[in-house]
């Protein structure tokens, strides 16, 4: 069983949506069923609203200032219409469902994103946000154990770093070298 008090499977399939926004219909349901959504297909009109919806999500993950997320996440479940019910279905343990069984995938999509971004929120705002390196536009959920995350990746991380480091490099280089043309 899978506890992850960081936003769960929701905040997940929020990330993938997100960083997959203008994705081909075909692609977005393969990166969706990879994150155990059951969905077999979108149309091209629906893949556009799920990446609207994902714009949406966008702005939650970007905004710094927990009040204002709070208000954006309020609107995104208000016009999702969300309605948490426990559902048990495929031979799986009861679990809560955001939407109706009923609904079409587009309005699941986002209940459920609205959701899980909502738990997020309220059990620690911090742990999500937009990668740190600039020109690196990634979301990201943060499951680390510290929390203490600021790029969608080691890569990225790794790049920045690195820069740093030459900067510092280059910094320390021409100061030395004024310092010894200085004294001579």
């Amino acid at each position: 069983m899978e506890f992850n008090p960081y936003g769960g499977t929701a905040a997940r399939v929020a990330v993938v949506i997100v960083n997959a926004a203008g994705a081909p219909p075909e692609e977005l349901v393969s990166r969706l069923r990879a994150e155990d959504m059951r969905l077999t297909s979108l149309t091209t009109a629906q893949a556009r609203d799920v990446a609207e919806w994902a714009e949406r999500l966008r702005q939650v993950f970007a905004e710094p200032d927990v009040g204002r997320r709070v208000e954006l996440l309020n609107t995104l479940l208000a016009d999702s219409a969300c309605r948490p019910h426990i559902s048990r279905h495929h031979g799986k343990p009861p679990h809560i469902h955001y939407a109706a069984e009923d609904d079409g995938w587009v309005r699941r999509i986002q209940a459920y994103t609205a959701g899980g971004l909502a738990h997020l929120l309220c059990d620690d705002p911090a742990r999500m946000g937009v990668c740190a390196r600039e020109g690196c536009d990634v979301v990201y959920v943060d499951t680390s154990r510290n929390g203490r995350r600021r790029f969608c990746s080691t890569r990225c991380a790794t790049r920045v770093h690195v820069a740093d480091h030459r900067e510092r490099q280059r910094v320390f280089q021409a100061t030395t070298t004024a310092s010894l043309q200085c004294g001579a």
